[in-house]
């Protein structure tokens, strides 16, 4: 089986010597993983691992390899029967706000935790909010709506549970990975295109035209000017923060820096949101208070000739989106999200939505709200060629 991993993990592009496999090997023998699957992880990729920018590389074979492992370190028997064969089948209330809450918990803080449960807990608990357990929102055990946890038993149904390695944290840090803030600035020049010339003396090199005219002319050089253009373009920008999108974090930044730093705009209107757009939006990523403003004000106030990017994975509880939502963390709006996100279209015609995630593979609620929003918004991936695509949808009228 481990001669199996080591071949994997040099397919995936790890440069591995025997030495260090054989090193690993040793380390095994002393124990140093702790009898553990995370111990192994942790092990494997210190011995063998040399660079940051190879982590993400050995967590993708870490996760292809060891797929169907379940989390069963140190578990009494019992408490892994309970889980897989509850006796008391939880119900589908659950306490949506007490759930939200354990998305700042800390992965140590939870693993603590986790460890604190097992010595305490003699019997099984379903539907809760504390002990190990199924359903409810507690943040150990399996099939329940805790945004963050560990899941024990039964099947990963929701994507709610953390595992080291499918957490991909060094995706970003891959030498490979060829998304910067230039090449993004260079695909958004495709917004010039919007830009009208100026009624003034030809004054701006016209490229085209000069290799027209040379070429028309026996190769001998014929420079052309055109007038120069004026920058007409005008872009909001809106973008999830929090949750969820903390995952994208670098990549979304690397947007934001390049929308930033153009000066292919006339105007650039930055807000931001969580999960969904409701009836107030903010100025500042932190979603503080004190940055909150109207969205009426921003459908009032700012015209419809501005193109509208919408950047966020379309991920959440499906009542954020079709009923009266959550907004800002527990805060009550009486217009569902759709309803405005319905607006926005319909006020701006030129408007696409980047996604940084896939379409959740495990269906469920987050599938549901991103196959609705995907129905309603032309929607690409925030890479450089969904980038490209989206641009060029916002150089049409839908």
């Amino acid at each position: 089986m481990f001669t199996a991993f080591f071949y994997l993990l040099r397919a995936k592009g790890l440069n591995i010597s025997l030495n260090e496999w054989m090193t690993l090997i040793e380390a095994l023998n002393l124990g140093l993983h702790q009898s553990s699957l995370t111990g192994f992880y942790y092990l494997c990729r210190s011995v063998l691992v040399k660079s940051e920018v190879d982590f993400d590389k050995f967590d993708g074979a870490f996760l292809e390899f060891f797929k169907d492992i379940e989390f069963t370190d140190e578990l009494p028997q019992e408490l892994l029967d309970w889980l897989e064969n509850p006796q008391e089948k939880p119900g589908d209330e659950f306490d949506m706000e007490r759930a939200m809450q354990n998305d700042a918990l800390a992965q140590s803080e939870i693993q603590r935790m986790f460890l604190e449960r097992l010595e305490e807990q003699k019997e099984e608990h379903n539907g809760g909010s504390y002990w190990v357990g199924t359903g409810g929102v507690s943040v150990f055990g399996n099939s329940g709506f805790s945004p963050r946890g560990i899941r024990v038993g039964g099947t990963g149904g929701q994507r709610r549970a953390f595992q080291v390695a499918s957490e991909r944290k060094f995706r970003d840090f891959r030498a490979d990975n060829t998304l910067d803030t230039r090449q993004f600035q260079v695909a958004l020049r495709r917004l010039r295109q919007f830009s009208t010339h100026e009624d003034t003396a030809k004054t701006e090199l016209d490229v085209d035209g000069t290799i027209r005219e040379t070429c028309d002319n026996a190769g001998n050089l014929h420079i052309v000017y055109d007038r120069p253009r004026k920058n007409t373009v005008k872009v909001m920008l809106l973008m999830d923060s929090g949750g969820s999108m903390d995952y994208y974090s670098r990549l979304c930044s690397t947007l934001f820096q390049a929308v930033s730093k153009s000066n292919h705009f006339k105007d650039l209107q930055v807000f931001y949101f969580h999960n969904c757009i409701y009836s107030r939006i903010y100025t500042d990523p932190r979603l503080r208070p004190k940055s909150v403003i109207p969205t009426d004000w921003i459908l009032k106030n700012i015209s419809s000739e501005y193109k509208v990017i919408i950047v966020g994975d379309a991920q959440m509880e499906p009542s954020e989106l079709l009923d009266g939502s959550y907004y800002s963390y527990g805060v009550r709006d009486d217009i569902p999200g759709i309803e405005w996100l319905t607006r926005l279209r319909e006020k701006y015609p030129h408007i696409i939505w980047l996604n940084p995630s896939e379409r959740p593979y495990w269906g469920g609620w987050w599938a549901r709200t991103y196959d609705i929003i995907r129905k309603d918004f032309d929607m690409y991936d925030l890479s450089m060629e969904g980038l490209q695509d989206g641009l060029k949808k916002l150089m049409v009228n839908r």
